[in-house]
């Protein structure tokens, strides 16, 4: 067994004295609706004051990164959701959507140091979506401000 002693840096899930904003598509609200439910009240539940805590509605996935840029580029919050849902359809529209909106997600928080938790589902099927949605899957909108918020614990210690 090694003695060599490692520093370790971890993020803790408190969310006291955060602001954060969240962003929420309204296409496909009725799956969307869900995430944000399970979203704020995991960042309830984690210590977060709810004058902490701005909903903005975006038309939909497309519109995410813009959204988000204004939000992260304004520094008024240390971190920033990103949920909506993206359902398969007949076309390739749900190929470039997702994929620009993937994109666009990562390049803000690279470009503003702003972490951004990661919640948009892309889903085959209108049953895919529910069960991320709180079903089977559990609630990708909770795992996504779970993300989010070990994220910034561990940006403020590096």
């Amino acid at each position: 067994m090694s003695t060599v002693t490692v520093t370790t840096i971890a993020g803790r899930l408190n969310a006291v004295g955060l602001k954060v904003a969240v962003v929420a598509t309204r296409f496909n609200d009725f799956i969307v609706d869900r995430l944000v439910s399970g979203a704020l009240d995991y960042l309830e539940r984690h210590g977060i004051d709810p004058a902490g805590l701005t909903l903005v509605r975006a038309p939909g996935a497309f519109e995410l990164p813009l959204i988000c840029q204004k939000l992260a580029a304004s520094k008024k919050y240390d971190g920033i959701l990103a949920l909506g849902a993206v359902i398969r359809g007949g076309t390739p529209h749900f190929d470039y959507v997702c994929a620009e909106a993937i994109k666009g997600i990562a390049q803000i928080m690279l470009a503003f140091g702003t972490p951004v938790g990661f919640g948009l589902l892309t889903c085959d099927t209108i049953e895919q979506a529910i069960e991320r949605a709180g079903a089977k899957a559990g609630n990708k909108g909770v795992e996504a401000a779970s993300a989010m918020l070990e994220t910034i614990r561990v940006m403020e210690q590096l």
